[in-house]
């Protein structure tokens, strides 16, 4: 059996050009630069603790003490035993970040296609449209790196369901391994869970044709075959997915224990997320004809408009310095939609939403409804709470939907679905499935839609929409009428030249086209024209908001975070205690304090629950008591722009001994007693806890009782405790259901929650160790799993690559 060289040039060279195209996007890479992200600058103090913990100790930290009083490490980059299926996605992110982001973006596309059975020039052309699609630019702008590596992996997972729909069973099954194995490896489960949503969407329309074509056996074997190959992808990934699903339940995303809000209203009760926070990042309807034309609404919440806009005159008017005037037209308020922050359109491209339409009239068939029905449904869930007959009943009774926030996201899967279907106008336009009336009649039908709807808003805009935004009227009365007016032409001027713009681009996409069906172009000259088109549509909006400016020296992305004076105060000091920082800076930078401390704050889509409760009831409210058996030493205050270390001599320490434990019947009532507890000698605890461990109420004290801390790592703490009477120990650390284990002397002991989100033990009278280790067993189970399932792939990717040999071998 001779190797298909010939066969695999095409794909290699494709391959290559992909691997050019990410890198001459992001150049600075080539020079040692990298993208400063703003998430991951957050991330990066998040994580610091357990990556000096993993250099120090060459081992895995799951628990970390930097941020929000301790939590679990399992969603900042905790690293898994027998996790191979991690190690494949790093081999195939060989790129410098995030040149590898946009490459698996590429590449992943470009497979879809392929299984699709479109000739490898248009899924490459496909594949320039996709990847460059300005949502999925921008994300990797402001470091939402998970988000785009699970969108990455996306294309991919269709590509093995597909194939084994088409028959390929072997492959299509192992591909789909694979894929759903390396989606899962993302950890964003948000983006996961909105696969799923397009999946059933596919498997729906594909029923449907199958019921038709009387093919339900195949139908329902494709479906069994998919379903193993899920549960391997879960098994592959069995640690990350078990962990996640324990911290879930103790974390915001999970159902809170309480039933009244911090100002003591009733608080609405869910198992998931409130509506409100759901939906806050909600796509406004009228914002539909970003994804068509670039800066409909204005753009991103403030744009560059320079020197020669209305708003630099007004300011010049008001009497602004030339520099002040630069300096407001460069972040000039020009976005007017209903979003609270937008960093850019999220914009599909008017070359490849103009094939799109085109393709409505060309494709049939199940391909063309699914991609179509995954379109409408992203699109108007997106929506949010303008469309909120749609969101609540996803939010009421469709499992897991109301786990998840920033509704608006969901139109990463049009944003997919689009570009697939509007190569698909091009595959019909150079097949002789239509005569070419029928392609000229459908070029008129798609050409009159989008070029109508471009030049009706050109010459109606002023009677369609008022260009007002959110924030006019606080301009209104900070800089008066006439600036706001002068903001609103510039809106207009926005408006105008990229209505013109997506205009001129249809127009020539329209000539292109027709120019081929009427025999003056060839095939290889018309995909040439669309790579241009697409790329200078595309990548001419995205380097407004993505671009060499981003980039910066890799020492200042590493360590993002340089003590300030009052950090280097608090470093001399090599005890353990927690750091409240209060500073301007470190509002603007929440996890910057978790970099140098143990720390209160943090910067987390999904902090434990309660301690997000004690930061809502009683932190932010300055209650000293709650911030004492925290343990906190040190409040990091600013007054007129200096920092300093404010010592708290009243903290209670690592460790106390009390002498009253009161037993609560409430969640409500623990945390209300919060408000005016003598925490140095008093603590609360649930009722049913109180019972079941058989504890008193009083405790007697002699003046020599103590407990201190002897021995500090992360996921290890040991205490040495002397008294002449059994009593209560109460710690400064978060309580966490799972995976800490107390023990006192060697001996395991159970230890129990107190002051709402405490550790306490019962310690007997005398000299004694108290240790607590971190052990999670979801760790052991998982990596078992996880191994299981890798032996169980490999054994039957060698059962198919010998399967596919054999058979090769026999039909030569």
């Amino acid at each position: 059996m001779s190797f298909p060289f010939k066969k695999i040039l095409p794909h290699f060279l494709i391959t290559i050009g992909f691997v050019v195209i990410a890198l001459a996007y992001f150049n600075p890479v080539l020079k040692g630069k990298k993208i400063f992200q703003s998430d991951i600058m957050h991330y990066i103090g998040m994580a610091q603790q357990q990556k000096e913990f993993r250099a120090a100790e060459n081992e895995e930290t799951y628990w970390t003490n930097s941020a929000f009083g301790g939590m679990p490490t399992y969603q900042l980059g905790a690293k898994y035993p027998h996790n191979y299926i991690k190690k494949l996605d790093l081999n195939l992110r060989f790129l410098p970040r995030p040149a590898d982001y946009l490459f698996l973006y590429l590449i992943g596309f470009y497979i879809l296609l392929l299984s699709l059975k479109v000739d490898f020039k248009l899924a490459a052309l496909g594949a320039l449209a996709f990847g460059f699609s300005t949502y999925l630019i921008i994300i990797l702008g402001v470091g939402h790196n998970s988000k785009a590596h699970a969108i990455a992996y996306m294309p991919l997972v269709l590509s093995g369901i597909i194939l084994v729909f088409r028959k390929k069973y072997i492959l299509g099954f192992l591909l789909t391994i694979v894929a759903m194995g390396l989606e899962i490896v993302a950890n964003h489960f948000q983006m996961t869970y909105y696969l799923l949503l397009l999946v059933i969407v596919l498997g729906v329309a594909y029923l449907i044709d199958a019921y038709r074509k009387k093919e339900i056996p195949h139908y329902f074997k494709s479906i069994g075959l998919l379903s193993v190959a899920v549960l391997i992808a879960i098994g592959l990934n069995a640690t990350s997915i078990l962990a996640t699903q324990e911290y879930v339940k103790e974390s915001t995303r999970g159902q809170s224990e309480l039933t009244i809000n911090p100002d003591g209203s009733e608080k609405e009760i869910t198992t998931g997320l409130s509506k409100e926070y759901i939906t806050e990042y909600s796509y406004g309807i009228l914002e539909t004809f970003n994804l068509y034309i670039p800066r409909f609404m204005g753009g991103g919440s403030t744009e560059d408009i320079g020197k020669d806009s209305e708003t630099y005159k007004a300011l010049i008017n008001l009497g602004a310095d030339p520099i002040q005037a630069l300096e407001g037209s460069r972040n000039a308020y020009t976005y007017w939609g209903e979003q609270t922050i937008v960093e850019a359109p999220a914009y599909v491209g008017a070359v490849i939403l103009f094939l799109f339409v085109l393709a409505l009239f060309m494709v049939k068939g199940r391909l063309k409804w699914w991609l179509v029905g995954g379109t409408l449904l992203s699109l108007l869930l997106s929506y949010g709470k303008h469309f909120g007959l749609l969101t609540d009943f996803f939010i009421d009774y469709v499992p897991l939907y109301n786990k998840f926030r920033a509704v608006s996201s969901i139109q990463v899967i049009l944003e997919l679905c689009i570009p697939v279907l509007g190569i698909f106008a091009l595959v019909r336009l150079f097949n002789d499935f239509e005569k070419d009336d029928e392609k000229l009649k459908a070029l008129k039908y798609a050409t009159a839609i989008t070029a109508g709807l471009a030049i009706l808003f050109l010459l109606f805009k002023s009677s369609l929409f008022d260009f007002v935004g959110a924030r006019d009227g606080q301009l209104r009365q900070a800089y008066g009428q006439p600036f706001v007016d002068a903001l609103i032409e510039d809106r207009k001027a926005i408006f105008n030249a990229d209505t013109l713009r997506t205009l001129i681009l249809v127009l020539l996409s329209a000539g292109t086209i027709y120019f081929y069906i009427k025999k003056k172009l060839s095939e290889k000259i018309v995909v040439v024209l669309f790579a241009g088109l697409i790329l200078f549509d595309l990548v001419g909006v995205d380097r407004n908001y993505v671009n060499n400016d981003n980039f910066i020296s890799a020492r200042q992305v590493d360590r993002p975070y340089l003590p300030n004076a009052a950090d280097q105060e608090i470093l001399k000091d090599d005890g353990h205690f927690r750091v409240l920082d209060m500073s301007n800076e470190g509002q603007r930078a929440p996890a910057r304090a978790a970099y140098f401390h143990n720390s209160l704050s943090g910067y987390h889509a999904a902090k434990l629950g309660r301690f997000d409760d004690l930061l809502n009831f009683h932190i932010y409210q300055n209650n000293m008591n709650v911030l004492n058996m925290l343990n906190t030493k040190y409040i990091i205050a600013e007054d007129q722009g200096q920092v300093f270390p404010y010592t708290n001599t009243d903290a209670n320490g690592n460790a106390w001994f009390i002498s009253k434990l009161k037993p609560l019947e409430s969640a409500n009532a623990e945390i209300k007693a919060l408000d005016s507890l003598d925490t140095k000698n008093e603590a609360v605890i649930a009722m049913p806890d109180f019972n079941s461990a058989g504890l008193d109420k009083v405790y007697a004290i002699d003046s020599l009782a103590s407990i201190e801390l002897v021995e500090y790592k992360p996921n290890y703490l040991k205490y040495e405790s002397s008294n002449a009477n059994d009593g209560f120990a109460v710690f400064s650390e978060v309580y966490y259901s799972e995976g800490w284990q107390s023990y006192i002397d060697g001996n395991a002991v159970e230890h129990q929650r107190v002051n709402y989100a405490l550790r306490g033990v019962s310690v007997p009278k005398g000299n004694h160790v108290i240790e607590f280790k971190f052990e999670p067993e979801v760790v052991k189970t998982g990596s078992k799993v996880a191994l299981a399932s890798s032996i169980v792939f490999v054994l039957l990717l060698i059962t198919g690559l010998f399967y596919k040999f054999r058979k090769t071998k026999q039909n030569q």
